[in-house]
């Protein structure tokens, strides 16, 4: 792969973020220096300063906030890119989430819309804003080199369960931009169209609010998601720190 060609996570990280960016023609939030939010230096002793990548934040209408985080560590052949865009805390749309990464000869990707409300006390929220996902989520999990992540109960219950977090095949890797596409144009369809008054019935503003800031402090959470621990090493406890502060941030 030549300098100048994406890598087959980067492409389809940049397919997933630009699309939301310019459908809602979201604003970028610059960081001190004009550059990303939040640039990343590796911290450990094999690439001791060197750029091991960055987090960017977008902002506009609909949403509440999109964040990035992109690590890239040659050394240890890891390309890690995430997007979680975030609807306002009063909504009861869900949150969309894709990641996409390489390490080592593996590929994995991560992609899911965070419910919002008791799904199992909400049939007509379930109905209208999780059930069309099944054909894309059953396509994906049916897809020939896909096995599925070593994931604990513990972070399947708190996401839903049409959550799609697999190893894959170069190959099937190749192949999962359909299902990220219709997942995300059926967000699109949520965010653009609403939610109807029998699925926000149980949904009052502050509710939805409380929700929203607890579910947010539990997904980003170093011991409930090992994820965070291993990249400590690489970036630092600061920048992780300020990632998880990003992430977890509400909008009422």
């Amino acid at each position: 792969m030549s300098d100048n060609e994406l890598s087959l996570p980067r492409q389809l990280h940049e397919l997933a973020l630009n699309r939301i960016v310019e459908r809602y023609r979201l604003e970028e939030a610059p960081g001190e220096n004009g550059g990303p939010y939040l640039s990343f230096t590796c911290q450990a002793p094999f690439a001791q300063g060197a750029d091991a990548g960055c987090m960017r934040l977008f902002r506009g209408d609909p949403l509440f906030q999109v964040v990035t985080s992109t690590i890239v560590v040659p050394q240890i052949q890891l390309d890690s890119h995430m997007v979680f865009a975030f609807a306002p805390s009063d909504s009861a749309v869900p949150h969309f989430t894709f990641d996409s990464v390489r390490a080592g000869e593996h590929y994995a990707f991560h992609l899911d819309l965070v419910p919002r409300l008791d799904l199992g006390a909400n049939l007509d929220y379930l109905n209208e804003a999780f059930q069309p996902l099944t054909p894309a989520c059953e396509a994906g999990r049916a897809m020939e080199g896909l096995s599925r992540a070593e994931l604990s109960p513990r972070q399947w219950a708190i996401m839903s369960p049409w959550m799609l977090a697999h190893r894959a095949t170069e190959a099937a890797f190749e192949r999962i931009d359909k299902v990220v596409l219709a997942y995300q144009d059926h967000w699109f369809s949520l965010l653009d169209k609403g939610l109807s008054a029998a699925a926000l019935a149980q949904a009052g503003a502050g509710q939805l609010a409380r929700r929203d800031r607890l579910n947010k402090s539990i997904i980003f959470n170093a011991d409930v998601d090992p994820v965070w621990r291993k990249i400590t090493p690489l970036l630092g406890e600061e920048t992780v720190a300020e990632q998880m502060r990003i992430l977890q941030a509400v909008s009422a």
